[in-house]
């Protein structure tokens, strides 16, 4: 599965490397379709295990793990649907293309994971209600989990690894999904341990804690991929290399006014730059034409729309104040 700008920690993100040119679309939609049904299989092999064991050992937390797995199951093919559709190429009604798929398979995913995890809160909390039908776990269901451990977490690394790689967040986002799973695990082994141990209850406590962490991921994945298709800005390390990127193209004296949204993994970027007041109308343009080559050439942006200000001139967009600062 695969969803956007996510709870993944900033060191993680996909970096704006200045230096090195984005992949192509086939390049990057191959990629992210071989990881994505490397996903499916594993998931596929582990949703099955973790509900058929759990079934028979006994053990709500191995199921509601085997439901989770059977979420980055559907998860999966969303993505992959998002894919397939994020690659086309611009039309008269999509002029800047169709990256946008993948946000809007992000929100989908997080509603999905969102009624999943909320589901599995309510049949745990019915369990918890009634402890004494709790009943005693099979050691089976413990080789299961931690099997399930493992697999997730080389999951998790692989998948990381090709999602850096192709600065997707759409990856990112599935990758530590794939983490959040063995975590997930991580918890349903010491709720089967705990059962084991003769404390039967925690095996429903553990299923309790994996519903929520479900939840809680669905509802980030959804709240974040809403904010990006209402065309949330790029953080401000980002924001400001572009900048300084514009602000090094020979020519421009000057660049303010910088506002960016995002297009799926990509930026569109608006942009004021200043020039010699004195130089032609060609001149101007093709300075801004260097400028936008620049910032796509160097950075994840799509598209580049300049205007020309005159430098240390009013113009009839901005004032100057007593500093000599621009404002609008």
């Amino acid at each position: 599965m695969a969803f956007p700008d996510f709870d993944n920690s900033p060191a993680e993100r996909p970096p704006d490397d200045p230096e090195h040119s984005p992949h192509n679309a086939a390049e990057r939609s191959g990629a992210a379709t071989r990881s994505t049904w490397v996903s499916v299989g594993v998931n596929l092999a582990l949703s099955a295990a973790q509900l058929v064991v759990g079934v028979l050992a006994a053990s709500q937390a191995l199921v509601s793990d085997g439901i989770h797995s059977l979420s980055d199951l559907v998860a999966d093919f969303v993505v992959l649907f998002a894919s397939h559709h994020s690659k086309k190429d611009a039309d008269l009604d999509h002029p800047y293309g169709h990256q946008r798929f993948e946000t809007a398979a992000s929100l989908v995913l997080g509603l999905l994971l969102l009624a999943v995890g909320l589901g599995m809160l309510w049949s745990a909390a019915k369990k918890l209600e009634s402890p004494e039908t709790i009943q005693t776990v099979h050691i089976a269901a413990l080789w299961v989990a931690g099997f399930a451990l493992l697999a997730k977490e080389l999951l998790f690394r692989y998948m990381l690894r090709v999602a850096k790689r192709l600065k997707s967040s759409l990856l990112v986002a599935n990758a530590w999904h794939a983490r959040s799973d063995a975590a997930s695990s991580l918890v349903v082994g010491l709720g089967i341990i705990g059962n084991l141990m003769g404390y039967p209850m925690l095996d429903p406590v553990a299923a309790l804690i994996v519903g929520f962490m479900v939840a809680r991921m669905g509802w980030g994945f959804g709240w974040n991929a809403l904010h990006d298709l209402m065309d949330r800005a790029v953080d401000e390390q980002e924001v400001q290399a572009i900048r300084q990127t514009l602000t090094q193209t020979p020519g421009v004296s000057g660049v303010h006014d910088v506002r960016t949204r995002k297009m799926g993994d990509m930026i569109v970027v608006d942009a004021h730059i200043e020039v010699d007041a004195t130089i032609s109308v060609e001149a101007g343009h093709d300075i801004a034409v260097e400028a936008g080559q620049r910032v796509m050439q160097r950075h994840r942006v799509l598209n580049v729309m300049t205007h020309v200000d005159p430098w240390h001139r009013p113009d009839r967009d901005h004032t100057v104040d007593s500093l000599g600062h621009f404002s609008t």
